[in-house]
């Protein structure tokens, strides 16, 4: 029975030759030049072994060198290889032997972003419903008590006594801001702007309501073409603004944020940027949310903190994936 040939087998093949080969030059020289060795070796002769031998050597390394430097780039890559983002695929050609192995890596690393993607794909659906559901039960439920306690508190106001109208008034008010608080919630939960109007109605809803909140102003600069975009896009797009915008308001520590959105013929590209204190080094749940994402519409997402100069996140999509 023949045995299948493995990659282990393969490099040593390759090894065992090149040294036989070396080899075998030598013993050609030798054997073919007038140099000769005598028995007992004399001090001239010293030199052309020496020579012989540093040629030998150098040979053997370089071929060496040269047949096994793809392990150098395949080990590069695995150090690279990061779950949260997109990893480069090593180039397979032109490799000998090892054309196997690193064909064998690159299958890995495609089987694996798959699940991952499939995984991930499943969690932030799940997710989306489960923030559809509790928005529909803010509004419906939750906002709709308290619209009814608004009223029946206007007519308590309309008929109390004048000693505890203004207590009453004050209830009136808090339950109010109340109202105003969950109405607030259920529209991040669910972006009835992004289903019904399109990504640009709904980003620019997102920055005024961004501004009122935290007195930070956003300079925009939204440019997309009259049609809508992939709904997986948009919900991307949307949810990275969002939790880069939140991000700023929590940790930035800055004075303006800038919003920029543009469609080529290659790319869509989005840029969330401040100019707040920066020097961002570890990536939370937030950030590793949004690289999950992006990786649901084959995007790009870098982010850029030096210290002391602000930070800014990109998001790159290809346009094929997003008509």
């Amino acid at each position: 029975m023949k045995r299948a040939r493995t990659p282990a087998t393969a490099l040593f093949r390759r090894v065992f030759l090149i040294n036989g080969l070396i080899f075998t030059l030598g013993t050609l020289v030798l054997a073919l030049s007038p140099a000769s060795v005598s028995s007992r070796i004399k001090v001239t002769e010293i030199p052309v072994l020496l020579i012989g031998l540093a040629v030998i050597l150098t040979a053997n390394a370089l071929l060496l060198r040269s047949s096994l430097a793809p392990l150098d780039r395949l080990a590069a890559s695995m150090r690279r290889v990061d779950p949260p983002r997109r990893s480069d695929r090593v180039d397979d050609r032109g490799t000998g032997d090892l054309q196997h192995l690193i064909s064998s890596f690159n299958a890995m690393l495609d089987r694996l972003e798959t699940e991952r993607t499939t995984a991930s794909a499943s969690a932030l659906a799940a997710q989306e419903n489960e923030r559809q559901r509790i928005a529909r039960e803010l509004h419906d439920e939750i906002g709709q008590t308290l619209t009814v306690a608004l009223l029946i508190l206007k007519r308590a106001v309309d008929r109390a006594p004048a000693e505890i109208r203004g207590e009453l008034a004050n209830t009136q008010d808090a339950v109010r801001a109340s109202l105003d608080e969950v109405r607030s919630i259920a529209r991040r939960l669910r972006p009835e702007a992004l289903e019904d109007l399109g990504l640009h109605s709904a980003l620019n809803a997102l920055c005024t309501e961004f501004t009122n909140a935290t007195g930070l102003p956003v300079v925009k600069h939204i440019v997309l073409q009259t049609d809508r975009l992939q709904p997986d896009v948009e919900l991307v797009c949307y949810r990275v603004a969002q939790e880069s915008l939140t991000n700023i308001a929590r940790h930035a520590g800055a004075t303006k944020a800038w919003l920029d959105l543009h469609v080529t013929d290659a790319w869509l590209t989005m840029r969330i940027a401040d100019d707040g204190v920066g020097g961002v080094v570890e990536e939370g749940a937030g950030i590793n949310g949004m690289r999950e994402r992006a990786l649901l519409v084959g995007a790009d997402l870098t982010i850029v903190s030096p210290a002391g100069e602000g930070t800014e996140v990109r998001l790159a999509i290809p346009a094929g994936r997003c008509r």
